[in-house]
């Protein structure tokens, strides 16, 4: 972990720090997975670590498109691509079981094109993004077997 610059942080922190990295600055040889309740990190064939996701809190990581994308459950910290990086988009989610407004706001996609959202566990909601004259709405849900990466949201 300390030839990766992540020794002793957790895994909000380490998440944060990777999804959020340069792609350029990225470890060729790190696998970080993101689970819904755990943090896998590995090397070739040798596992790393297994770190514990918060009890309260899911990491969901967003790759908005318009051409291309790629198929994915578990969110891959260093090695998951989209095509939009560091593009502004809004983002509306709601819960949909309350109506609460859990974000809406604009971001900027990372290096990597992806979005990451730390959102309450066991949740159903609607996440929108808009793009210039483009937009994307799907349902989510941050449950212990729900997807981590969501790449199917086509801007149209």
């Amino acid at each position: 972990m300390e030839s990766y610059g992540l020794a002793g942080l957790d895994a909000p922190q380490i998440i944060n720090k990777l999804d959020t990295m340069p792609v350029a600055d990225r470890p060729d040889d790190l696998i970080a997975s993101v689970q819904p309740n755990e943090l896998v990190l590995t090397s070739g064939d040798v596992s790393l670590a297994t770190m514990p996701m918060p009890d309260d809190q899911f990491y969901l990581s967003v790759a908005p498109y318009s051409t291309s994308t790629h198929p994915c459950q578990f969110h891959s910290l260093t090695t998951c691509r989209g095509e939009m990086a560091t593009e502004e988009v809004y983002v509306t989610i709601t819960d949909t079981a309350t109506g609460d407004t859990l974000i809406d706001e604009p971001r900027t996609t990372y290096d990597n094109g992806f979005l990451g959202f730390w959102l309450p566990r066991d949740i159903t909601a609607t996440l929108t993004i808009d793009y210039d004259d483009k937009s994307a709405t799907v349902p989510i849900a941050t449950g212990d077997q729900d997807l981590t990466c969501l790449t199917t949201m086509r801007l149209a």
